[in-house]
């Protein structure tokens, strides 16, 4: 067998297999009324740090095989008003993460149990115990993510693409990021005050230890968790 004909059926094989799992996302994702949030904004800059290396394990997390994100399509509408809002302020939407399935969830609480991995600590727990960060909140082993309506982001100036100064970064784990902090300035706390309020207006709650993370009040899907893989 020649080398380029081994290499077409190689493609060929994985645009295959990329297609039907493209599919199957598909599949669940109408059925349960969820929407890809890059088809829904129309500005908005996606660092998915969970599909990656830089996030607080320092590795591409379990379930995250795509860099998409997506959520339900009510808690997608609701942010499509949010960024709107926001544009007239001069700002667009950053987002970290959206829809999380719970093996990922569970990936976290394996890391949680390995005292030894602490590669990350200095960036994003320098303070804290691993094995404490569940119990004092900033990490749950049944994750509103999972439910699909609650989101993490931040703004940025849509005059230059620099992300606006919220006196601390996305998913560190310590008082710095709780809302009402007082160890920022004045600029800082403006800046929270802007994504909390405008959020807030839009529909959504905010969570007390993290000035990120917001969830669509009346979410379609409060109590359940579900496990479906975005690809």
């Amino acid at each position: 067998m020649s080398y380029m004909r081994s290499l077409l059926i190689i493609v060929c094989t994985y645009l295959v297999i990329t297609t039907t799992q493209a599919q199957e996302t598909n599949k669940w994702m109408d059925s349960l009324n969820f929407a890809y949030l890059d088809t829904t904004l129309s500005r908005a800059i996606c660092e998915v740090r969970y599909a990656g290396d830089h996030n607080f394990i320092g590795m591409p997390i379990t379930g995250y095989n795509s860099e998409r994100l997506v959520m339900t399509r009510p808690a997608a509408q609701a942010l499509k008003k949010v960024e709107q809002k926001l544009f007239k302020l001069g700002y667009g939407l950053k987002v970290f993460d959206t829809y999380r399935p719970q093996r990922a969830v569970d990936h976290f609480i394996s890391w949680s149990k390995i005292p030894s991995d602490t590669l990350t600590k200095t960036e994003f727990y320098p303070q804290q115990d691993k094995s404490k960060l569940f119990g004092l909140g900033y990490i749950s082993t049944r994750s509103g993510h999972s439910r699909g309506s609650t989101i993490d982001l931040t703004i940025y100036n849509l005059d230059d693409g620099s992300d606006v100064d919220m006196g601390g970064a996305y998913d560190y784990f310590g008082e710095l990021s709780h809302h009402g902090y007082q160890g920022i300035t004045k600029s800082q706390k403006a800046n929270r005050e802007i994504l909390k309020s405008t959020m807030s207006e839009g529909g959504f709650r905010a969570y007390s230890k993290e000035w990120w993370h917001y969830t669509l009040r009346g979410e379609p899907y409060p109590k359940t968790f579900f496990d479906h893989v975005v690809n």
